[in-house]
Order: C-alpha cells, then structure tokens, then sequence
C-alpha cells in the first residue's frame, strides 16, 4: 500500500512541476491543474501518513506482546529447576 501512495506521490510531484513550469510560461489555464496535483499530493501524504502511524502502532503492540519489560527471576527459578529435573528423569529413564 505504501509503495503504491509513493508512486501517486511521484506521479502527483511530476504534475504539479509541469503544471507551474507551463503557469510561469504564462499558460494560466493550467493552474487548475496544479491545484488538483496539491490537493492529489496532500490526500497521498495523508494517507502515507496514516499507513505508517498503523505500521508503528502494530509495531508496538507485537514489541510490547513479547515482554512485558520485568524478569521474574523466581519464576525464571522455577522453570529452570522444572527442566532440569525433566532432564534428570528421561536420562536416568
């Protein structure tokens, strides 16, 4: 999605320089063009912004479901102990 609203922006960059290149040349008919290229350009930034806002709250939310920032080393003691003890049992088993 976002590589496809870059595009547009381009497209829309591309006419919007030729639209005020031929308005300086002194052909005024043009510049409803370049303002339907502004308008095209601000809606495409809105949407690229939008879209990334999502990425990085997605981001955040995956960070923040894999840790919750505090180690519980009694828990962390206990699993460990758990483990080896399963350890001890299928080698003697």
């Amino acid at each position: 999605m976002l590589a496809q609203v870059e595009q547009l922006m381009r497209v829309a960059a591309e006419e919007l320089v030729t639209a005020v290149n031929s308005v300086k040349r002194g052909k005024l008919e043009d510049a409803k063009a370049a303002t339907t290229a502004v308008r095209d350009l601000r809606a495409a930034y809105f949407v690229v912004m939008d879209e990334r806002g999502k990425v990085e709250k997605l981001r955040k939310q995956v960070a923040g479901a894999v840790g919750t920032g505090t180690l519980d080393l009694s828990a962390a003691r206990d699993e460990i102990g758990r483990r080896l003890a399963r350890l001890r049992d299928a080698a003697t088993g």
